[in-house]
């Protein structure tokens, strides 16, 4: 395997947990926030790490970086969050040289986030790469590599269709309001429950709508509150959902209840009513379909919709992939020209001090010696051997560190640094 040290004693890891492994609960444990995130970051560089990123969704924390060993960035990881080194080597992944600029890749641009194509993770890398920057943990290495990921990223998103469409029920609810509402900006919208998927759902709404008109109403009524001053819209008490059906020209019944909250005889309606249960199980029952003039549109609707797009996405893969493999076959490139370039500087500062020695050896020992064609001719020939040697190194089939060490050996060229 290629390594992509930047000394003889580093190597470049990619280590965290995700989603695929770790529940919710661990995943909290290991997550990380701004501060410590912050904390983490002079903590690596007091302990002599070159370069490191860290990140931390709801969905993975990651930490990518050089080290003498993992353990170095697991013990980073584990005294700046709650968790600890055994919870972590049961949900954890680690990744050295390839094989972690590979899952870089395949993070950044959306292949192994939850949802297929979901780019908000690149937005996390950048910013962690700002913050690492700032505290002087971006090497020359890690500022290519990340750039490059970011391309892939940008790449895949114009030329591919990977992230077309909605792929959360909530956003899916959303996209079908705005398609089939006229003038939704200025209806009335009624949310009738707060859990996760109201709270999505609402959230989404006030971004794509733009709709100040929005109305929320909660068995608990303080859930609904909060919500409400987060996004500065409206609370009624839930005595006042009758009264506010009437208003209604949307409404989106997600609640947790096991039994339907919205049916035919609290329906007293003097205009058309889109109505959609985002409840499981269905929160409003069938017979509403009754009443002249209401759609009612189930969440099991709505999550086809959502399959439907994850399909599509999923015949995306292969050109996200052939994008991938050519931006990463341009770093491979950088990086192994590089990896040599010392080497080879450092070979031809040895063959030109053999090329001093044997014309001083010469001039002194052959009359009328011309030293200006010797120096001509012998330049050329130093630049054709190393330039033998580059294209050696450049070739993909090379094994670029055991050829290295041999030119080091061969020409007792001092070792270097790469």
């Amino acid at each position: 395997m290629e390594k992509f040290n930047m000394s003889k004693n580093s190597s470049f890891y990619a280590l965290g947990l995700s989603y695929k492994k770790a529940d919710a609960t661990i995943r909290g444990k290991f997550s990380l926030d701004a501060k410590a995130q912050s904390i983490l970051l002079i903590q690596a560089e007091a302990e002599g790490i070159e370069s490191l990123i860290v990140t931390s969704t709801c969905n993975r924390t990651e930490i990518y970086g050089f080290a003498k060993h993992p353990y170095q960035l697991i013990k980073l990881l584990c005294e700046n969050s709650k968790g600890s080194v055994e919870e972590f080597q049961e949900v954890a992944y680690i990744y050295k040289n390839q094989e972690a600029i590979n899952h870089m890749f395949r993070v950044g641009t959306g292949l192994d986030s939850q949802i297929l194509g979901d780019f908000e993770i690149i937005s996390q890398m950048k910013i962690a790469f700002s913050l690492s920057k700032s505290n002087g943990l971006i090497n020359t290495f890690m500022d290519r590599l990340i750039n490059s990921v970011i391309q892939a990223s940008k790449k895949i998103k114009t030329d591919t269709e990977i992230s077309s469409g909605a792929t959360s029920v909530s956003f899916a609810s959303v996209q079908y309001i705005i398609k089939n509402v006229a003038d939704i900006g200025n209806k009335n919208i009624l949310l009738f429950g707060t859990g996760k998927i109201g709270r999505n759902t609402c959230e989404n709404l006030v971004k794509h709508t733009k709709n100040e008109q929005i109305t929320l109403i909660n068995r608990t009524k303080d859930k609904a509150e909060k919500l409400a001053k987060k996004l500065n819209l409206v609370v009624k008490d839930y005595a006042d959902l009758q009264l506010e059906l009437q208003k209604a020209d949307v409404l989106v019944v997600a609640t947790g209840a096991q039994n339907p909250t919205v049916d035919k005889a609290i329906l007293n309606l003097k205009k058309p009513l889109l109505i959609l249960d985002l409840s499981l199980p269905k929160n409003v029952n069938e017979n509403v379909t009754e009443i002249e003039g209401v759609t009612l549109i189930h969440m099991d609707y709505l999550s086809q919709m959502t399959d439907e797009t994850l399909e599509k996405r999923k015949r995306q893969i292969p050109a996200a992939e052939a994008i991938i493999e050519e931006i990463q076959e341009e770093f491979s490139a950088w990086t192994r020209g590089r990896k040599f370039a010392p080497t080879i500087n450092a070979l031809k500062a040895k063959l030109n001090d053999i090329k001093m020695s044997e014309l001083d050896f010469q001039s002194r020992k052959i009359l009328n010696f011309n030293e200006e064609q010797a120096e001509i001719i012998s330049n050329r020939i130093i630049q054709k051997i190393t330039t033998h040697f580059a294209n050696h190194l450049k070739d993909e089939n090379t094994m670029v560190d055991e050829s290295i060490e041999w030119i080091e050996k061969v020409f007792k060229i001092e070792a270097m640094v790469r």
